[in-house]
């Protein structure tokens, strides 16, 4: 069920999904709501989250909310919405925003076009994450700051210092933090790989549809 607010804090853990940029390397649409095996893209990753988490919290910009909602209408779990009040601001602004919205201490960070984002990944990275800001993963030299989790209060803060500042790197707030970085190793021993994986072309849609499909 679909709700505008994101409860009353009671829940242990929420997802932020990030659903506000403009995909320009998608050509035709909202690329979130394309539609993958039968399913919008973006219905296909929060339904992946919903297993890890009791409430959701979609990050996006104020015309794209409504059609949103109907992607994700009929999911069981408490969707909220957290529209950006600058819808240009970039991915930190977004997800300074979504953190803004969640009701528990800790949230989850997951890009909308991550359909195969795996949620005993996710459970472990908020187990990571006790007792620290964030835990964020690293594959090779590459930090997944998009399939993260934060300490949601102190994240957000940061975001805002970054963004005061004129940081655009989603590692910037990170530099404020107490924050552990978790290794590749551990990524093949407690999820998939294939969790961080995106979809931003047409061509990466077809080849994720091949993959529901079990080609």
């Amino acid at each position: 069920m679909a709700t505008e607010t994101a409860g009353d804090g009671t829940t242990d853990r929420t997802a932020v999904v990030l659903g506000g940029g403009r995909a320009t390397r998608f050509e035709g649409g909202d690329k979130l709501l394309a539609d993958l095996a039968g399913e919008p893209l973006l219905r296909r990753t929060v339904a992946r989250l919903v297993p890890a988490v009791e409430t959701v919290v979609v990050n996006c910009r104020a015309d794209q909310r409504d059609a949103f909602a109907a992607a994700l209408d009929g999911l069981d779990a408490d969707i909220a919405f957290a529209v950006d009040p600058d819808p240009d601001a970039g991915p930190m602004a977004g997800i300074r925003t979504g953190l803004r919205a969640v009701p528990t201490e800790f949230a989850v960070v997951v890009a909308g076009d991550m359909p195969f984002v795996d949620g005993s990944l996710v459970r472990y990275l908020f187990d990571r994450a006790a007792g620290h800001d964030a835990a964020v993963p690293r594959i090779g030299e590459w930090f997944q700051t998009t399939q993260a989790v934060y300490r949601a209060e102190a994240m957000a803060d940061a975001c805002d210092r970054a963004l005061d500042r004129g940081a655009s790197k989603i590692l910037a707030p990170l530099e404020d933090l107490d924050w552990t970085v978790v290794e590749e190793s551990m990524l093949r021993t407690n999820g998939w790989r294939d969790s961080f994986e995106n979809v931003n072309t047409r061509e990466e849609l077809t080849a994720a549809e091949a993959r529901f499909h079990g080609e």
